[in-house]
């Protein structure tokens, strides 16, 4: 299961929601509230070290672009932190 998988089961205590999104699909038409996406924002933060910015939030959409993200930002906030 990816990162961010992991953590939408965290989130939503639901692993079979998590595993059945498509990582093409919008995730905010896929049942997860706003609450939920700020939520899910913050633990990325938390756990990559990455500073998720509001430009950051709109182009943050499918499961892929979020996991684009932490595999980007990421490995970069690692790198800097190193």
């Amino acid at each position: 299961m990816s990162t961010v998988r992991e953590m939408l089961v965290e989130l939503t205590g639901e692993p079979e929601f998590a595993e059945s999104i498509g990582d093409d699909a919008e995730l905010s038409a896929s049942g997860i509230d706003s609450g939920d996406l700020v939520r899910l924002v913050l633990l990325i933060e938390q756990r990559t070290g990455a500073e998720v910015t509001t430009e950051d939030m709109d182009n943050l959409v499918t499961i892929k672009d979020y996991e684009r993200f932490v595999a980007e930002r990421g490995d970069a906030s690692a790198a800097g932190s190193a």
